[in-house]
């Protein structure tokens, strides 16, 4: 399963999902699936924008976590 931290990154850098929005140039809307964990993908550009900004690597935001119901 993957889990995206994308809030725990945004608290870190005393930023809001507004802000990262105008800053990387994404919808709130989208932005809001991507850090609810809704969305089915996530463009490589998109990701370095995110992360360009927040100073992060991809792995601050993305983390794969065994199901261990499965």
């Amino acid at each position: 399963m993957i889990v995206v931290n994308l809030d725990v990154m945004l608290a870190k850098r005393k930023m809001s999902l507004t802000e990262l929005s105008g800053k990387v140039g994404i919808t709130m809307s989208n932005l809001s699936i991507l850090k609810k964990g809704k969305a089915r993908a996530i463009r490589f550009s998109t990701l370095e924008s995110i992360c360009r900004v927040l100073e992060c690597q991809p792995a601050d935001i993305l983390e794969y976590k065994v199901d261990v119901d499965s």
